[in-house]
């Protein structure tokens, strides 16, 4: 099991934390720290696309 996703050649961590019950990463491999999280698996895959997409528009500028 890897604990990353994949996204236009982007990759982001995967964690989960019991405390607070949620799914977490941050962008890997850029110069900026961008992280995003999700209560479900499909939330945190939601929230990870729309940072990639939201760092894309800026690196374009």
């Amino acid at each position: 099991m890897k604990n990353v996703m994949i996204y236009k050649d982007y990759i982001g961590s995967v964690h989960y934390s019991t405390e607070d019950e949620i799914f977490y990463g941050k962008i890997e491999g850029i110069n900026d720290s961008i992280s995003y999280e999700g209560s479900s698996v499909s939330e945190l895959k939601s929230a990870f696309e729309e940072a990639i997409e939201q760092y894309s528009v800026k690196e374009q500028k």
